[in-house]
C-alpha cells in the first residue's frame, strides 16, 4: 500500500480532493462517498492531526483497542468497526460502535438481534460479502447473500443498511465491486463500503457510498500498543 510522505493532515485534504475528483468523474456528487479513516493499530500522534483537520468517522479492527482508543474521545464521532466481530463482543460492539460492516454469520445475527433488543439501542449494520470466495477471508459467499440477508431481516428483525466486502489482493477489483453493487441492487439496498487505499477511486466508480483508507492517509501500521491509544 502507499505510505504518504506527507503529515496525516496533509494527507487527509489530498485523500478528500481524491475522493470528490473520482466521483465528479463518475457522474456523482462528491458529498455521496463518505471516508472512513482507517486508525487501527495506528498511533494517536498519527490519528489526532486527521481528526484535528476536520475527520469524523473512524474504522477499527477490535473491540477493546477501540474502547482504550476512544472512551474518551467518543463526542461526535462516528465509530465503525470494520474487523471481525466474535460473538462475546457484540454488547460492547453495539454500546461502543454507530456502525458494524462485518456481520457475516447467522450465529452473529442471532446474538446482535438479542443483544440490541436488551440494549435497546441498534448501530447500523452491513453484511460482509466474500467476493472471492476465500476460504481465509470472512463474509457471506455471494451465492448465499440474498438468503442471508433475507434471515437477517425476517428471522431476526435487523436492519441492514448495506454491504461490504474486501476484493482478493491480486485479482482486478473492479468485478468484484460491481458484484457487490448488484448484490445491493436486487436486494435494496444502496450502502456499499468497497474500496480502500490502492483502489477506492475504481470503487467509487462503481458505487461505493463508503470507502475505508488507512495507509494513504497515515502510512504503514504499527504494531498495536499503548502507544496506538
Amino acid at each position: 500500500m502507499p505510505t504518504p510522505s506527507r503529515e496525516p493532515s496533509t494527507a487527509f485534504l489530498a485523500v478528500s480532493a481524491r475522493i470528490a475528483a473520482a466521483a465528479t468523474a463518475a457522474g456523482r456528487d462528491g458529498g455521496d462517498v463518505r471516508l472512513t479513516a482507517v486508525s487501527k493499530q495506528q498511533p494517536w500522534s498519527a490519528v489526532a492531526p486527521v481528526l484535528a483537520a476536520g475527520q469524523r468517522v473512524f474504522g477499527e479492527n477490535r473491540v477493546q483497542e477501540a474502547m482504550a482508543r476512544w472512551g474518551e474521545r467518543r463526542l461526535g464521532l462516528e465509530l465503525r468497526l470494520i474487523g471481525p466481530l466474535q460473538t462475546n463482543k457484540a454488547r460492547d460492539a453495539i454500546s461502543l460502535f454507530d456502525v458494524i460492516e462485518t456481520l457475516d454469520r447467522t450465529k452473529l445475527a442471532e446474538r446482535l438481534a438479542r443483544e440490541i433488543q436488551a440494549l435497546g439501542h441498534a448501530p447500523r449494520l452491513y453484511v460482509q460479502i466474500n467476493t472471492g470466495e476465500e476460504s481465509q477471508k470472512a463474509g457471506i459467499s455471494p451465492a448465499q447473500a440474498d438468503d442471508f440477508l433475507k434471515v437477517c431481516r425476517e428471522i431476526f428483525d435487523l436492519t441492514i443498511e448495506g454491504l461490504m466486502c474486501i476484493p482478493p489482493v491480486h485479482e482486478p477489483p473492479g468485478p468484484h465491486f460491481a458484484l457487490l453493487a448488484k448484490i445491493a441492487r436486487r436486494n435494496g439496498l444502496s450502502r456499499l463500503s468497497m474500496g480502500m487505499s490502492d483502489d477506492f477511486e475504481i470503487a467509487i466508480g462503481h458505487g461505493a457510498t463508503d470507502v475505508r483508507i488507512g495507509s494513504a492517509l497515515f502510512g504503514a501500521r504499527h504494531l498495536a500498543s499503548s502507544e496506538a491509544v
